[in-house]
């Protein structure tokens, strides 16, 4: 017997075996259980999905000797030659080499006669959007009152080139991409009947490379089997396919989140040295940032997306930048490529994107200047650079590390409140517009290395622009030269604490000569020509 591809091998042919398209699967069951089966259904759906296989077990459903039935035997007659394509009542037809109107006239001639042996005359006709709008013109009256023994299921990938007037005479099914979890279990399950080891790093690597198509999935795995032989690793799909690892491409992000420009295009070579291809990898970056914008708004969405350790990677990325700062490096990175596709020099435009992307996260944008704006509107004038922070127990004043360390016991650490203390003073002195999102911050304590600062529910806004980079490395110095020791800061959500009280405004009549002279303000009146006329809330 010749061999048989895994895509014809481990076809479905059963409701069960199909993999990922429960909502479809379910209705059909349901209808064929309860017998309101309609006389035209239309399969919608990217390619290697499952149209055409759900067509032929739903035609099995309906023809089998034992049916109508959800679960057709499979061992008769009917269900042999349904699924190997040679069934005289099941006839297949493909719409891009029979689109003429002389082939629908053929096929409207046709059904009027009664089946040879099974109980419906099913005609599926694939890719049906191929069709002439002469062919669908000749097919509409036949469709919406057909004989009570033909039924018909159409497939095609762009539904969009279908008549309305046919999309309304079919129940129309949307087959979905298929997640790379069940992909990668489907392989798992093909690997094992065919007693190949294969990694789960591996099968994933596959998955993702097959963007929701299982039957590309399939050849995939096929032709690395002809490679590799009985074992397959992760470095063997990445070689053949010129893939890049889930993980390298995650570091890649980091990198670029955290401004590292040398290291980030230090990467980069390293993925060209290796031969990887350039718009691959730009897709994958554009790919992997969009799980991430995913992960910021809802983290339990891409749970059947991502294998558990870029979920890790995803929830460290998420700290460092607020969503509107992501969606514009999406932007910046989407444009890039439609740069790259017809640049010769593609790594060129690709450095060029990385760099731009880096320079522009540490850039002052609209939105942070009405942020601060407003911030300072709630909070009335802005405080001066010696104003104290008072504690639970006594007042601080600043002063530097080794003073601290001088005040805490022999062979004991710093007071962590006091040195959180201590930095807040110097933010109110040295960065006076983000005083507002430091009060709203609740210091947690300490873990470890890591700096812990809560935030009621309602200060998520708060929260996410004192994550930004630059804010964030502003808080780290200033840690590091009061303790002279590294800390990383984390922001979290503190539900028990109570929303922070706005502080009274001022009375539009009070001085406030210590906003006049305040530097920054100086500046800013330089900067634009302007002078303070008064001051009100």
């Amino acid at each position: 017997m010749s061999y048989q591809v895994f895509a014809r091998k481990y076809r479905p042919q059963t409701f069960d075996d199909l993999v990922g398209q429960e909502h479809v699967t379910r209705t059909l069951r349901n209808a064929v259980e309860q017998n309101r089966l309609a006389h035209a259904y239309l399969f919608v759906g990217p390619r290697g999905i499952g149209k055409t296989s759900t067509a032929r077990i739903l035609a099995k459903a309906l023809n089998c000797i034992h049916g109508p039935t959800v679960t057709p035997c499979g061992v008769c007659d009917s269900c042999k030659e349904i699924a190997g394509g040679n069934s005289l009542d099941v006839l297949e037809i493909d719409g891009a080499s029979n689109n003429g109107v002389e082939q629908v006239r053929e096929l409207r001639d046709n059904v009027r006669y009664a089946p040879a042996k099974g109980r419906y005359k099913i005609y599926i006709i694939d890719e049906v959007h191929m069709l002439s709008s002469q062919a669908f013109n000749a097919l509409l009256k036949t469709l919406e009152e057909p004989p009570a023994h033909v039924k018909f299921i159409f497939a095609t990938t762009e539904p969009q080139k279908v008549l309305p007037t046919i999309l309304s005479r079919c129940q129309r099914f949307d087959l979905h991409r298929i997640p790379a979890n069940l992909i990668a279990k489907h392989l798992q399950y093909i690997a094992k009947n065919e007693k190949v080891k294969l990694d789960p790093a591996a099968a994933y690597a596959i998955a993702r490379g097959a963007d929701g198509g299982l039957r590309d999935a399939e050849s995939m795995l096929d032709q690395l089997v002809a490679f590799c032989g009985e074992k397959i690793d992760e470095a063997d799909v990445l070689n053949v396919f010129g893939f890049t690892s889930e993980q390298t491409v995650a570091a890649f992000s980091e990198k670029i989140l955290r401004g590292e420009t040398a290291a980030a295009l230090g990467l980069l070579d390293e993925q060209t040295a290796l031969g990887k291809e350039m718009m691959k990898l730009m897709s994958d970056l554009i790919a992997h940032l969009r799980d991430l914008l995913v992960f910021k708004v809802k983290p339990d969405a891409v749970a059947g997306e991502a294998a558990p350790e870029i979920q890790s990677s995803l929830e460290n990325e998420a700290a460092l930048i607020e969503t509107d700062r992501l969606l514009d490096l999406i932007e910046q990175f989407a444009a890039a490529e439609g740069r790259m596709k017809w640049a010769p020099n593609k790594k060129l435009h690709f450095e060029i994107a990385v760099i731009k992307a880096i320079q522009t996260l540490g850039q002052v944008t609209l939105t942070d200047v009405i942020e601060n704006l407003t911030a300072l509107r709630a909070g009335g004038a802005v405080a001066s650079t010696q104003t104290p922070v008072r504690t639970s127990s006594s007042e601080i004043s600043p002063a530097p590390a080794k003073q601290l360390a001088q005040e805490a016991p022999s062979g004991a650490s710093v007071d962590p409140a006091k040195v959180w203390a201590q930095a807040v003073n110097l933010t109110y002195a040295r960065r006076p517009l983000i005083k507002n999102w430091i009060d709203a911050a609740k210091f947690l304590g300490t873990d470890g290395r890591n700096f812990l600062l809560g935030f009621a529910p309602e200060q998520k806004t708060v929260m996410e622009s004192l994550s930004r980079p630059t804010n964030r490395t502003f808080l780290e110095g200033l840690l590091k030269e009061l303790t002279g020791t590294a800390w990383t800061v984390k922001l979290t959500a503190d539900s028990k604490r109570p929303p922070t009280p706005s502080p009274p405004a001022p009375s539009p009549n009070e001085p406030n000569s210590s906003f006049k002279d305040d530097p920054l303000v100086k500046q800013a009146l330089e900067l634009f020509e302007g002078e303070i006329k008064s001051v009100t809330t």
